[in-house]
């Protein structure tokens, strides 16, 4: 793979791994659609491992309280909301380790991208839409946390969006837009750092040097790209719904349909 085909995969990575139009979705395309070899998982998760860094670094607060709590085991909300984290990961930690062994080549095609790119993309919509907006982080409780984590079992079918269908859960539950983008970059970290490992053991396996300095390379394009989307994406929530991106999705999934069938 050139440094051309890296750069412009981890800048695509970077800015859709948060936004809720489907990082894996667009990275299978951009391969298809230009022609190139498929990349495969292993430059997938390398490059996901840019947005880890990222999404660490934007929420590096939250992520220091919700860690004194259960270091000092205090009574405030960042203990309940760590328990709630993992609780809320488990679910697609067992189904994706799952899918990892059992393969998912099957999957990694523009018919399924289209499809789940424009049924997710309305069903952001209609939660959006027609969801409360009442509930901030602090209403978080264990049965929301676990049901946003079921939901983002569903993010294992490429053009989902792991981030779409957390905050589309969360809009349903009534979650404020900034409150459930929050929670759902919370959740990325253990799901991000789990995918990561588990490619990086096949990348150490395979004794393949220069696919291991790639990766590197590509963290670092990632990064930049993924710090600059978030930032955009939480100013833009602040104030703002949803629509442009559902108007994105519906107007890529029709568009790779047309592709697809005609």
């Amino acid at each position: 793979m050139t440094l051309f085909q890296l750069a412009v995969l981890a800048v695509i990575q970077g800015i859709t791994e948060f936004l809720p139009v489907s990082s894996s979705g667009h990275l299978i395309l951009t391969s298809k659609l230009l022609g190139w070899q498929d990349q495969g998982l292993s430059i997938d998760i390398a490059v996901h491992a840019g947005t880890l860094l990222a999404v660490i670094v934007y929420l590096w607060r939250d992520i220091l309280r919700i860690l004194s709590g259960l270091a000092e085991g205090g009574a405030d909300s960042t203990r309940p909301l760590a328990g709630m984290i993992i609780a809320a990961t488990i679910p697609v930690g067992i189904a994706g380790f799952a899918l990892h062994e059992i393969g998912q080549e099957g999957l990694r095609n523009p018919e399924v991208i289209a499809w789940a790119t424009l049924g997710f993309g309305i069903l952001l919509f209609i939660g959006d839409r027609f969801g409360m907006t009442l509930r901030r982080m602090e209403h978080m409780t264990w049965s929301s946390a676990i049901l946003i984590g079921l939901a983002q079992v569903l993010a294992l079918i490429p053009g989902t969006s792991r981030s779409g269908i957390t905050m589309t859960a969360a809009r349903f539950m009534g979650f404020e837009r900034e409150a459930a983008a929050r929670f759902s970059l919370l959740l990325s970290i253990p799901v991000i750092t789990a995918a990561a490992l588990l490619a990086g053991k096949d990348v150490y396996d395979s004794g393949d040097l220069a696919l291991t300095q790639a990766t590197l390379l590509a963290t670092g394009m990632a990064f930049i790209a993924a710090m600059i989307a978030i930032w955009l994406m939480m100013a833009w929530l602040k104030r703002a719904t949803f629509t442009p991106f559902v108007v994105y999705r519906l107007l890529l999934g029709v568009g790779l349909l047309a592709w697809v069938y005609l």
